[in-house]
């Protein structure tokens, strides 16, 4: 529980959900108070009460204090009460709900420049940045320089903020490239200064909240910012910490995954130094980040293996949570083929549940013909994990979420389907297409048409038609360029049959569509962006 504690101040600190045998810690850190943000029963029966929650503080010496709050309602009287208790209640405060978020909001709502409760012109006017902003862009990605460019594109006057913590900028496609030797790591990097476009306002802060009544987001750092129109890009969160053992080992023991920067160079030092043994590639529940990628990893691997003469002396093991080798039928039959050639195990319906690097072991939850679910221990000489993937916390706990946790937008238009003001695009919107840059940069034209109408009175103009591609590199030298939108649609760019692995594909994606993302779709230069369903 501990490291789970941010301390904002010597005087207070917020924390995800506590127990009760946490209070003992709490109160051993130096805590006087705890106050429950998280309303009862959110969580289900396995969170415990503010009955439960207050006995065990007590029992601890804390005292307690509770005040729920609607992840993304905070209403001024729930600051103002806040405010009170940081002012009244003996400290150091410690202040928790499910993240940590909500918390933290209150916190930032209530202190206002004052220890006391905060009106509702005081908090407006602690905020620096007030409605000058015409759109502001949560996320520094692919989906979120792209479309700030190209509105600066379509209307120069716009102004603009993106709120954006990293200092660093990442061309995540190449990194499979990278882990087969392809490709230089270097070169999928660059300094997010450099990648912002001209007159957009970069807001280095993280973000903690939303506030969509009010128009208003919540940041880590300083106060919140206004807005007219909001688009909600952050991209999705790589949950490392959702395998037992994963984080521990990544990077050594022979445990790598291709989708940090960090370790696709380990997985190409990896494959080159491998002569003989057993090698795994997971693939995690769906929906995951590009889809295609667990396999290609498996595919570059077995080719270099392949062409070193030693894949004969390998054994390869693809485990899928999945029930299906790609979810468009019509690639699975090409995909195939090289499965055979390559001598490449599937095991469908397993998901990996834990590893330990140091004993080369991996156990796996397995689900046979009849449903049953059967625990596999696995021995491993080199391992490819992918993990599982979410939306961002910030995200599924807030009113912009749908049930599953992304942000609930109506597949077509991308609009919030509660929020007229709000799109979203990009990883962490709902529309049920292929996580990918490629279906970002068709996106954007959706959001950017879509977003100026809105503005301008007008109804949306612009349809987006699922798009989505996966380049999958099958052999070093060879890509079946797979290119589909809603429903598996076909959709392909060339007038070639999209299911054959061809060398002029490998070209596309190792040698053109870098160059194609540094400088038109990062520029706002639409190349063949536009989607299909006009």
């Amino acid at each position: 529980m501990t490291a789970n504690i941010t301390r904002h101040t010597d005087k207070f600190g917020t924390a995800p959900q506590l127990s009760p045998t946490d209070m003992t810690e709490v109160a051993a850190l130096g805590f006087k108070t705890v106050v429950n943000n998280r309303p009862d029963g959110e969580g289900g029966a396995d969170q415990p009460t503010s009955a439960v929650m207050e006995a065990a503080a007590h029992a601890a010496g804390l005292n307690y204090e509770y005040l729920p709050v609607i992840s993304g309602q905070i209403t001024e009287q729930q600051a103002r009460k806040f405010a009170e208790l940081l002012a009244t209640r003996p400290g150091p405060l410690l202040a928790f709900c499910r993240s940590g978020a909500r918390s933290q909001n209150l916190y930032q709502i209530a202190r206002g420049g004052s220890t006391t409760a905060p009106s509702a012109a005081t908090a407006a006017s602690a905020c620096n940045w007030s409605d000058a902003q015409d759109i502001v862009i949560v996320g520094g990605g692919s989906a979120g320089i792209g479309l700030a460019a190209s509105l600066k594109k379509r209307q120069s006057n716009l102004q603009i903020a993106i709120i954006e913590p990293s200092d660093k900028h990442y061309y995540q496609p190449s990194w499979t490239l990278v882990g087969a030797g392809e490709f230089d790591i270097n070169d999928s990097v660059r300094d997010m200064a450099s990648v912002m476009p001209e007159g957009v306002t970069w807001i280095k802060a993280s973000v903690t909240g939303f506030d969509p009544d009010n128009r208003r987001v919540m940041l880590d750092q300083g106060n919140p910012i206004n807005y007219q129109h909001l688009i909600v890009a952050p991209g999705l969160k790589l949950n490392w910490k959702g395998i037992p053992g994963l984080e521990e080992t990544l990077g050594k023991n022979g445990v790598t995954s291709n989708y940090r920067f960090d370790l696709a160079p380990y997985t190409w030092d990896l494959v080159r130094k491998m002569k003989s043994g057993k090698a795994i590639f997971t693939q995690p529940p769906m929906p995951i980040k590009c889809a295609g990628a667990p396999q290609k990893a498996m595919y570059l691997s077995c080719s270099e293996w392949e062409q070193q003469g030693v894949l004969k002396n390998i054994q390869v093991d693809f485990h899928n949570a999945g029930a299906v080798l790609l979810g468009v039928a019509d690639f699975v039959p090409p995909l195939m083929k090289y499965v055979e050639r390559y001598r490449a195990n599937l095991h469908f319906n397993s998901k990996l549940m834990s590893i330990d690097g140091p004993a080369k072991r991996a156990w796996f939850e397995e689900k046979d013909a009849n449903g049953n679910i059967v625990q596999v221990e696995k021995n491993f000489d080199f391992i490819h994990v992918v993990p599982p993937q979410t939306a961002p916390d910030f995200i599924k706990e807030s009113s912009l979420a749908n049930a599953e946790g992304w942000v609930d937008v109506n597949q077509v238009t991308l609009q919030h389907n509660r929020y007229p003001t709000i799109f979203s695009l990009g990883d962490a919107c709902s529309s049920p297409n292929a996580k990918t840059a490629a279906a970002a940069r068709k996106q954007i034209v959706v959001v950017a048409e879509n977003l100026l109408a809105l503005r301008s009175g007008r109804a949306l103009p612009t349809k987006y038609d699922g798009y989505g591609s996966c380049p999958l590199t099958v052999e070093k030298g060879r890509i079946v360029l797979a290119e589909f939108g809603f429903g598996g649609k076909l959709l392909p760019t060339f007038p070639l049959d999209p299911t054959v692995a061809r060398q002029s594909a490998w070209v596309l994606k190792k040698d053109i569509l870098p160059s194609v993302y540094w400088n038109l779709m990062l520029k706002g230069r639409e190349w063949f962006a536009r989607p299909s369903a006009d």
